[in-house]
């Protein structure tokens, strides 16, 4: 293990935001990762526990305890198996299984992050969760101090949630285990109209796992959510709020203030999100309370790409984003009666 004192945490965020850790722990095997969780725990020391840092925001004042940066390496394919250390970069884990011919995750191109963190958040896009693929997590349970392995059933995972982040002081990912598809080189069937449209077919219908990862990756390029060190529209946590999900009663007096402020003919986006409840997109919101790409003054905006994305222009402090996203919850919360969510963890701060 590689131990620093008053450690920049920064570096470590797709934000580049927030201050130092007291004390910052690179393991690089899962037995370095258990042995500095236990340490911690022992100690009555905070713990947090970083991966790719793409869903994470630091407080100003940085993290008064013990860091554990999760730097571990492990890729296993045997056939349609796919086993992946926490550590593993996740885009290009997803890479690697469309060059295996293996379908199930190639819609997930492009996402910032590591393979550990995907089961948290149930980390999905352009139609894909990981949840439809993992079958197992093998994590250490801070609680019984014991490397155990949860099912799929056991992992509870729902939109952009799951056991993980339920609990998210109980159990550290070590590794996950997915199960793909050999669909003879095609991708599994497109769900996301816009990808679909990317590439000339109807939803539901398969293309070359190339054509699509390829596509997934142009889509985000140009919605600044794919990482470019030179690009500050994707120094950010990609999508900063979820998309709300709302009871039949809550859309319906959502789709009349909609009306009363856009007029009669305005419709709200609208998908099925399980018995009696519908999705709608929060990056509508965002725009249509007027919150425009590239909206703000300060060295905190909104990406010029994406209403969705919250940016670190440069110079910007954790304040600055916290005041940024306030001002938005805010404004969608007047216009809409709507109160987004982050996606992105808080660690020291909150909105």
């Amino acid at each position: 293990m590689h131990v620093l004192h008053d450690a920049p945490l920064a570096p470590l965020t797709t934000f580049r935001l927030g201050g130092p850790a007291d004390r910052l722990v690179t393991a690089t095997t899962d037995a370095e990762v258990v042995s500095a969780v236990r340490e911690a725990d022992a100690a009555g020391t905070p713990l947090l526990v970083i991966g790719g840092g793409s869903n994470l925001v630091i407080g100003d004042a940085g993290f008064a305890g013990t860091a554990v940066r999760i730097a571990t390496r492990g890729v296993e394919l045997a056939g349609t198996r796919l086993e992946l250390a926490a550590g593993e970069v996740w885009t290009d884990a997803v890479a690697r299984t469309v060059e295996a011919g293996l379908a199930g995750i190639e819609c997930l191109a492009g996402i910032p992050g590591s393979a550990g963190a995907t089961p948290i958040q149930n980390v999905g896009a352009y139609g894909q969760e990981v949840s439809s693929t993992i079958t197992e997590v093998i994590a250490y349970d801070r609680r019984t101090h014991e490397t155990v392995t949860l099912s799929n059933d056991e992992c509870a995972f729902s939109y952009r949630h799951s056991r993980f982040k339920a609990e998210p002081d109980r159990y550290v990912v070590l590794r996950v285990r997915f199960e793909l598809e050999d669909a003879g080189g095609l991708s599994a069937p497109l769900k996301y109209a816009e990808t679909a449209r990317a590439l000339g077919v109807e939803p539901g219908e398969r293309v070359p796992l190339a054509d699509a990862r390829e596509t997934v990756l142009k889509l985000r390029t140009g919605k600044g959510m794919v990482l470019d060190p030179e690009d500050h529209d994707t120094w950010s946590a990609g999508s900063f709020f979820t998309n709300p999900i709302l009871t039949e009663a809550q859309f319906a007096a959502f789709r009349a203030r909609v009306k009363e402020r856009l007029g009669e003919d305005a419709e709200p986006p609208a998908y099925p999100a399980g018995e009696g409840h519908t999705k709608t997109s929060a990056a509508w919101l965002i725009d249509k309370a007027g919150f425009t790409k590239g909206y703000g003054s300060g060295p905190a905006r909104i990406s010029t790409k994406h209403t969705l994305a919250l940016t670190n222009r440069g110079g910007a402090s954790t304040e600055d984003l916290l005041a940024l996203a306030r001002e938005v919850v805010a404004g969608v919360r007047e216009a809409f009666g709507i109160i987004l969510v982050n996606e992105p963890v808080t660690v020291g701060a909150s909105l």
